[in-house]
């Protein structure tokens, strides 16, 4: 993962704070942590986003851009919040591969005694441990941050070395980082995943294959110049077509695997907006066999 790969952690949470002032009826996503969670200068911009007109111009702007960043970005918190939830019970640990400032092992009543293991680059955890410490004195006990290169570094030995065991019934999260690994960085994910315990999960998102090699297009020209061609920092997609097969290599079952057009009938519909999905990202739920 590229350096400017790991800035990118901290934008889903600022998006999400933004969208707390959006009422609650229209609001895809709710999470009272979003904002105070990020740095002062952060915050400071999510403050400025607080008038309607402001607020409803960044959402227009971004969509501008890149047709469905922001109710896609929405959606696929919302549904791997529900899948969590879900899960109360059945797993004994969570291990958040690429966790950013991601707010859900603070803010869900039900992960309160789940142990967490949050993984990102050391610049991110940094970062985040400052934020923790503002917030609750120090980070809440549950939660081991741990920090990694997924392109360099072993995963399995970070996670050991702070307290994490392969034989614990695990919920993997996995939102929005696949695409920034190498292929190495990738496989050695997967390898690492092969041998969680049966009845694990796993949430994680995509880009399509075809669009990371330029093969098709899918009306998202924006997106494909800034992150392929001019900052460089997506490099790795999956065919949908042989995602099961993928996945079987490693042991995991698909259960779910959607497109955006289809998280946003459940999650966008119902608030009345008009947004965009983006049709270049796909949501998968899978569980260990």
């Amino acid at each position: 993962m590229t350096k400017a790969a790991g800035k990118t952690g901290i934008g889903p949470t600022v998006t999400v704070a933004i969208e707390q002032h959006f009422p609650p009826d229209q609001r895809i996503i709710d999470d009272e942590l979003a904002y105070p969670i990020l740095p002062f200068s952060m915050r400071a911009l999510v403050s400025l986003m607080r008038p309607v007109f402001v607020r409803d111009w960044m959402v227009r702007a971004s969509e501008k851009s890149i047709p469905g960043i922001w109710g896609g970005m929405m959606c696929r918190k919302r549904y791997i919040d529900e899948k969590l939830i879900e899960s109360a019970g059945q797993i004994n640990a969570i291990v958040n591969l690429g966790a950013g400032f991601d707010t859900r092992a603070y803010r869900i009543p039900t992960l309160a005694d789940v142990p967490v293991w949050e993984v990102d680059q050391p610049e991110n955890i940094k970062s985040k441990k400052v934020r923790l410490k503002k917030l609750y004195g120090e980070v809440p006990k549950h939660v081991k941050l741990v920090p990694i290169d997924f392109d360099r570094e072993d995963l399995n030995s970070a996670l050991v070395s702070y307290g994490y065991s392969e034989d614990k019934k695990t919920f993997f999260i996995w939102e929005a980082v696949t695409q920034y690994l190498s292929e190495v960085g990738i496989r050695a994910t997967f390898n690492f995943l092969a041998k969680a315990a049966p009845g694990s999960r796993l949430a994680f998102t995509y880009i399509r294959k075809d669009f990371i090699d330029g093969k098709a297009i899918y009306d998202q020209e924006a997106a494909y110049k800034k992150y392929i061609l001019k900052d460089k920092i997506w490099l790795y997609g999956i065919d949908a077509d042989k995602l099961p097969e993928f996945l079987d290599r490693y042991g995991w079952q698909v259960i779910e695997h959607l497109s955006y057009e289809e998280l946003a009938e459940r999650y966008v519909k119902t608030t009345g907006r008009d947004l965009a999905s983006t049709p270049i990202e796909q949501m998968v739920y899978a569980e260990k066999m």
